[in-house]
């Protein structure tokens, strides 16, 4: 989403707890741009992905007294930020459009339910809503301010041994999951890599510290893109390919901020008409 008017410190208060997006353009710019979020994400070394170092730190402050008030972050997630089947309501960072596709504003179903002897065994396009909480990312990271940060949080496993043959299952648990939609060409190649090594230099990223797999045969990336086609097809539902360009991945469990929970990141730019 693009902010037109001219934000300074002079008009953008400071605050604490989750940012404005006003308050991340003038006091958290961006350190990743587009194309390089991009190579990241085709990279397969999901670890690249930073917040701006100073939202770190408040993240870090908000994430004490979150604890303090209701144990850990997992029951903050799970008893008030978590909206399961229904539209995200809480965030101050709104999306430009309506993401809540056959979503319903009816009573908030605190914890994390119980699955029902029928519920889907792994995470489907067509997923009944309310195994799922579609959300804007409360803290997202140095991303440019037009690209909007989103959490699919699923009650459903997403990475499933159903859907993840067994030759490319280390591979998976590596790298995790990842796509993209909407492009108009070929994401950029990990190749690339070196060309960002700057952009990553505050966080004391160097190549030899990546940690990026080798590219597996014709096949096994065929059958890594086929593991994450049903993620592929939800985000087109709702980020319509003519209107928007994607990236998304799934971290591996090394990277899983909460192993009891998966989730699924969206990186989305609209296009220019």
């Amino acid at each position: 989403m693009t902010i037109k008017k001219t934000l300074n410190p002079v008009n953008v208060a400071l605050r604490t707890g989750p940012p404005t997006r006003e308050e991340l353009v003038v006091y958290y710019p961006h350190k990743f741009t587009w194309e390089q979020l991009k190579i990241f994400v085709n990279s397969g070394d999901l670890g690249l992905l930073k917040r701006e170092k100073k939202l770190q730190e408040r993240y870090d402050v908000w994430s004490v007294g979150i604890k303090e008030q209701y144990g850990s972050i997992i029951n903050y997630l799970l008893n008030h930020r978590l909206q399961w089947g229904r539209p995200d309501t809480l965030s101050i960072l709104s999306p430009s459009h309506n993401l809540a596709k056959n979503f319903e504003n009816g009573p908030s179903r605190k914890g994390l339910p119980t699955l029902p002897a029928d519920a889907p065994r792994y995470f489907t396009a067509d997923v009944p809503p309310e195994y799922l909480s579609v959300i804007v990312n409360d803290w997202p990271y140095s991303v440019p301010p037009e690209i909007e940060h989103h959490l699919i949080w699923s009650r459903v496993p997403i990475i499933h041994s159903d859907i993840v043959p067994k030759s490319i299952w280390k591979r998976v648990e590596q790298d995790g999951l990842w796509g993209f939609t909407g492009l108009t060409e070929p994401p950029p190649s990990p190749s690339l890599l070196p060309s960002c090594i700057d952009a990553l230099s505050e966080w004391g990223i160097t190549l030899d510290t990546m940690v990026v797999s080798q590219r597996g045969t014709e096949d096994e990336e065929a059958l890594i893109v086929n593991a994450g086609k049903e993620i592929d097809t939800f985000i087109k539902q709702r980020w319509p390919e003519k209107e928007w360009e994607t990236a998304w991945f799934v971290n591996p469990p090394r990277l899983q901020s909460i192993l009891d929970l998966s989730h699924i990141h969206i990186f989305a730019k609209k296009k220019i008409d």
